[in-house]
């Protein structure tokens, strides 16, 4: 049986997750017409524009590259005169309308970090994290109108590890988002896959994640603090309020482990402690958190046995 020629492929994406697909197929020879990826973004106070992940690689790799503010007529004028075979859709960042969409000869499919109808959405590493969730996946799936609603094509399951946290989780599952499609768009394309409808009965949405999500609450339980520490590693981060002389300081709890339901003296709710001759902990329900690195706004990330040499008086303190 002969190969069945490889389509021509529009790939919209931003952030690493998508360039590791894209690498992905640049490497098996898909041809790649163009990448579509968000526009430039200047920091506040910064010079230097930062680019997404996907245009750093469409640049390296010499792809053409689209950044359009908007997903218009001239944006749809312009992916009909390149007349791509099909869309490939990771975390692109923007909903498509169903007239992009419908373009491709093979339709549009898009590559979602979760197992789907379960975290639609965007965020779904996040949200499997912060929610404690044991296994995660990805899902290949046609693409319609709504939030992640299209039949799905393809799925392939993933433990989250207790370590896990954003980077390592999105990390493996960038790696079986990458080779899950490179098995799935073959067997499209010749109509050996019977696309499945989900099952909206099962569908939950991904919680929009702010940057106030990151406060700590010291009356949750030890293991959902974690949860958000593993899942905000990147942004935005947990953090509590420190009383130090009268003044009230942000901490950035920016390394830490977690010990559950252990025995011996309780201490009030985020209270801080010598947990042991090692250990500095901080009192939660059902547990203590561990410190390991921490940082004051405005101040340099520092190792907690550093920190408790400039500040001693953090010991005993009760964090808001």
């Amino acid at each position: 049986m002969n190969e069945i020629k490889k389509p021509t492929i529009v790939f919209m994406g931003t952030p690493e997750i998508a360039e590791i697909v894209l690498e992905n197929l640049y490497l098996k020879n898909y041809p790649i017409l163009a990448v579509v990826t968000q526009p430039d973004y200047q920091p506040k106070g910064k010079l230097d524009n930062l680019i997404s992940p996907v245009k750093k690689l469409a640049l390296e790799k010499n792809i053409p590259i689209s950044q359009p503010q908007r997903l218009d007529v001239d944006f749809k004028k312009w992916l009909e005169g390149i007349k791509p075979d099909l869309i490939i859709v990771t975390a692109f960042g923007k909903i498509i309308p169903k007239e992009i969409l419908a373009i491709p000869k093979h339709k549009s499919l898009n590559v979602h970090a979760s197992l789907l109808p379960k975290l639609r959405g965007a965020s779904p590493i996040q949200n499997a994290l912060a929610n404690g969730m044991a296994e995660t996946g990805i899902t290949i799936m046609l693409m319609d109108e709504g939030i992640d609603t299209g039949d799905i094509l393809s799925q392939k399951k993933i433990s989250i590890e207790l370590e896990d946290d954003y980077v390592t989780l999105t990390g493996k599952l960038a790696v079986i988002a990458s080779h899950l499609l490179i098995e799935t768009i073959p067997d499209w394309i010749n109509k050996s896959i019977t696309p499945k409808k989900q099952d909206v009965a099962q569908a939950t949405m991904c919680q929009l994640i702010e940057k106030s999500d990151g406060k700590i609450n010291w009356t949750e339980d030890a293991q959902d603090i974690y949860n958000k520490f593993r899942a905000f590693r990147v942004w935005p981060g947990i953090f509590t309020f420190w009383e130090n002389k009268g003044n009230l300081q942000k901490v950035s709890l920016n390394e830490i482990s977690v010990e559950i339901n252990i025995s011996g003296k309780r201490y009030h709710l985020g209270e801080i402690f010598r947990y042991s001759d090692s250990k500095i902990g901080i009192q939660a329900n059902n547990g203590v958190i561990i410190l390991g690195k921490i940082q004051l706004a405005g101040k340099n990330e520092t190792a907690i046995d550093d920190f408790l040499n400039g500040y001693p008086n953090f010991i005993g303190s009760i964090l808001k």
